[in-house]
C-alpha cells in the first residue's frame, strides 16, 4: 500500500485529517486571506438546483460571542449555574478562528434532506480546507447551536446551525482515534 503523507496529494489529505480538540487549538489560526481559501474551498460542494443552502457567519468577537451565549442562555434558564456559564464562556473563546455554519434550506423543488446533505458537505470541505493549509479544526455543536435567537442574534433567520468551526494550530500532536473496520461498514451486492 502506498504511504500517504504528502498534504499536496489529495489521497494524503483525506486519509491523514484528524479533528483537533477546540481547546487544544492555539494560534496561529488562518489569516483572513487563508480563511477566504478555506471559505471558498468549503462552498465547491454538490448543490443541487444551485441553491447554496447554507451560510457562514465568522465570529471576529469573541467576547460579544460569550456574552451573546450567556445572554440567550439565561433567558432559557434563569438561574444557570456558575460552571454552566463558565463552559458557554470557554465554548466561546477557544481557538483563534471560530467559523458558524447554517443550514439554510430554501422551499424548492429540490427535497429538503439534499439541501441538509449539501450543508454536511460543506462542513467537511471547510476541514478538509483547513487540514490542507496545516491548520487543524473542530466542528462543534450542542447548547450554542441550537439556543433560541441565535440564528436571528447571527445575522441568519431561518437558518439552523450545523455547527461551530474551531481553528488554528494543534497545541499538541492529534491523536488517532478509532475508525471503522472496512469489512463492518462495506458491502458487495449481488
Amino acid at each position: 500500500m502506498p504511504q500517504f503523507n504528502d498534504l499536496s496529494s489529495p489521497l494524503s489529505l483525506l486519509l491523514t485529517r484528524r479533528s483537533g480538540k477546540a481547546r487544544d487549538l492555539v494560534a496561529p489560526g488562518p489569516g483572513d486571506a487563508e480563511l477566504a481559501t478555506i471559505l471558498q474551498a468549503a462552498a465547491r460542494v454538490p448543490d443541487h438546483g444551485k441553491l447554496a443552502p447554507w451560510r457562514f457567519v465568522v465570529i471576529r468577537d469573541r467576547t460579544a460571542f460569550a456574552d451573546l451565549l450567556e445572554r440567550l442562555y439565561r433567558a432559557e434558564k434563569p438561574f444557570a449555574g456558575r460552571l454552566e456559564i463558565e463552559s458557554l464562556q470557554q465554548f466561546a473563546r477557544q481557538s483563534p478562528v471560530c467559523v458558524a455554519l447554517f443550514s439554510l434550506p430554501r422551499e424548492s423543488h429540490i427535497p429538503l434532506w439534499e439541501q441538509l446533505l449539501s450543508a454536511g458537505a460543506v462542513a467537511q470541505n471547510l476541514l478538509l480546507a483547513t487540514h490542507a493549509l496545516g491548520y487543524a479544526g473542530n466542528w462543534l455543536s450542542g447548547a450554542p447551536a441550537t439556543m433560541p435567537g441565535i440564528a436571528d442574534a447571527l445575522g441568519v433567520p431561518g437558518g439552523t446551525i450545523a455547527g461551530y468551526f474551531f481553528l488554528g494550530t494543534a497545541a499538541k500532536p492529534l491523536e488517532e482515534r478509532p475508525r471503522p473496520n472496512m469489512p463492518d461498514i462495506v458491502r458487495n451486492w449481488p
